[in-house]
């Protein structure tokens, strides 16, 4: 009983400091996971909590679980619009992305640490893919609002790139044991498989779990519990029928995320905790089985490693990747910056441990020095960068708080409340000027604490909290009422006036005295957007006509439906 009291004691004191300590990440910038990695080190035995921790099958059974909850919450915020502007970059990313950073890193690896090309290759597997909890993570913190291209492509590569780094980490591990032949004809198959099996069980799951989640008559706080275990049953079923567990939880995520759900932000609110809880788990783990003293001697050939992943074979790797795709060099510069390494490549690096391989506590090592590096260079740096180049676009305004009334017989109704800021459009207006669509009600205006109803203010003032019932129907084109006023009034990102995607391009040429191509003389400036983009433009695209600014303001359906003009010069 005492050695339970104490392991209880110790994890909870683990989980609180790393709670506590993490609030320092927003005052100086540090990426949460760093912090958590930290103090996982500091509890380990060469730190000051020495705690001796060394059994690999429980870290990585820990770990393999929390990166499944991290996937399915990712999954879960994921929209499917995401996937018409970044799906087919991100799966190349993925795959020959992966091969080629694996390859590139692996060679020189082998030349540094004097391995056979075969073991430097299995190091480059451990540390070619990017981590989903560290770009998860990092996008969305301090409110990071990322164009939507980049962003999309960034997270659907994070939360599908795991399959191929494992299939190729575990098929290494098995030549390497068995000094068998480096590739049969029948490897591709396997892969296909794995891949097929992990979409099939995540799309089906996701079907079925909409259905209970809609059906069953539960207490509301079973349908996130119904939810997570549901994902990990699928995880493990995929897992054990020979396919990619990783892949079926994440696309189950996806599938959940763009469904009505009963009690749906309740769902999304308790995974999001989930998720910290899991990000915090893994990395305290994943700290506490590192042995600090072992890292030094190999720091600098290993810094060698992490530079030449950083600055050569992920820039290499996206440029080959994104070439058919005509990404401008920004995004692709931000994109290979964001490589980020996290929890993935420790967790892959057990696995030649626990293989029993020769070279196993190397592998380890190497791979925890690079996740150091890569959460210091380049996780310090991702808000920064962006707005570096001009990648951020102000966040349009979501509801501080949207909450499923649960009526029965009514289960399609919302409370919304948004918070009006200094700058908003809305600020001094008369409610009379704010029209809501539908059924949608401005039912009460909170104001320095004191809830009032909304027939009894004249003005609206910053600082208001305005509370709308509204069909759940209704939301999107509520958030996107509230998106439009907010974007119309940053002319500093938009520009100074609003265009209608109907404007024609020749009459913007007259207006304004800028030269337009010939051949588009003809087009609606919608139209000439959406043809320079390849058809799948995204807020905050824009291209620049002599002294004036087009920039995509407003995007529905994949299509544009506002357009702001900035004058430049």
């Amino acid at each position: 009983m005492e050695l339970l009291n104490n392991l209880l004691l110790i994890a909870a004191l683990l989980l609180f400091g790393s709670i506590v300590v993490s609030s320092i990440s927003a005052r100086v910038g540090a990426p949460l996971l760093l912090i958590f990695l930290i103090v996982g080190m500091l509890a380990g035995e060469e730190g000051p909590g020495n705690l001796v921790f060394d059994d690999v099958g429980t870290a990585y059974l820990i770990g393999s679980v929390a990166l499944g909850i991290i996937l399915l919450n990712g999954g879960l915020h994921t929209k499917v619009e995401s996937f018409r502007v970044g799906l087919r970059p991100a799966l190349t990313l993925a795959t020959v992305g992966v091969l080629i950073t694996s390859a590139l890193v692996g060679l020189l690896a082998a030349w540094v640490f004097d391995l056979h090309w075969l073991q430097g290759l299995l190091l480059g597997a451990i540390i070619g893919s990017t981590d989903a909890a560290a770009v998860f993570s990092l996008l969305h913190a301090r409110g990071m609002n990322i164009e939507r291209r980049v962003g999309a492509t960034l997270e659907i590569e994070s939360g599908s790139n795991d399959p191929m780094a494992v299939f190729l980490t575990i098929m290494l591990i098995e030549i390497l044991l068995t000094q068998g032949s480096l590739f049969a004809w029948n490897t591709l198959l396997l892969f296909a498989i794995q891949m097929g099996i992990g979409a099939v069980a995540g799309i089906l799951g996701a079907r079925l779990l909409v259905y209970m989640v809609n059906h069953l008559s539960l207490a509301n706080g079973l349908y996130p519990l119904l939810v997570t275990s549901g994902g990990l049953l699928i995880f493990a079923l995929a897992n054990s029928l020979g396919g990619s567990g990783f892949l079926a939880i994440y696309l189950l995520g996806v599938g959940l995320g763009n469904r009505k759900l009963h009690a749906g932000q309740n769902i999304l609110r308790v995974h999001d905790g989930l998720a910290w809880l899991s990000q915090i788990g893994m990395f305290l783990i994943l700290g506490l089985l590192v042995t600090p003293s072992e890292l030094l001697p190999l720091a600098g050939d290993a810094l060698l490693i992490a530079l030449a992943l950083i600055f050569v074979a992920r820039p290499l790797a996206v440029l080959v990747c994104l070439a058919p795709y005509r990404f401008v060099w920004r995004e692709q510069l931000y994109i290979a910056w964001v490589g980020l390494r996290g929890a993935v490549p420790i967790i892959l690096a057990l696995f030649p441990l626990l293989a029993g391989l020769e070279q196993a506590e190397l592998y380890f090592n190497v791979a925890f020095f690079v996740v150091l590096v890569s959460l210091l260079m380049q996780g310090w740096t991702v808000a920064p960068v962006a707005r570096l180049l001009r990648l951020e676009i102000p966040p349009g305004p979501e509801p501080v708080m949207q909450i499923d009334t649960l009526i029965p017989g009514h289960p399609e109704c919302e409370i919304l409340v948004y918070k009006l800021g200094s700058t908003s459009p809305l600020r001094n207006r008369s409610p009379d000027y704010f029209v809501l669509p539908g059924t949608a009600r401005l039912t009460s205006v909170i104001r320095h604490g004191i809830s009032y109803d909304a027939n009894d203010i004249e003005r609206f003032e910053p600082g208001d909290y305005l509370h709308i019932l509204a069909a759940s129907n209704e939301v999107e084109q509520i958030n996107r009422l509230f998106t439009t006023l907010e974007y119309a009034a940053d002319h500093q990102f938009f520009g100074d006036f609003i265009l209608e995607p109907s404007a024609r391009l020749c009459d913007l040429s007259t207006a304004y005295g800028v030269p337009v191509p010939h051949a588009c003389d003809t087009l609606s400036v919608g139209e000439y957007l959406t043809q320079q983009f390849h058809n799948k433009p995204v807020v905050g695209d824009r291209v620049k006509l002599d002294k004036i600014e087009l920039v995509v303001l407003e995007m529905e359906a994949g299509q544009i439906v506002k357009i702001g003009l900035k004058i430049t010069g």
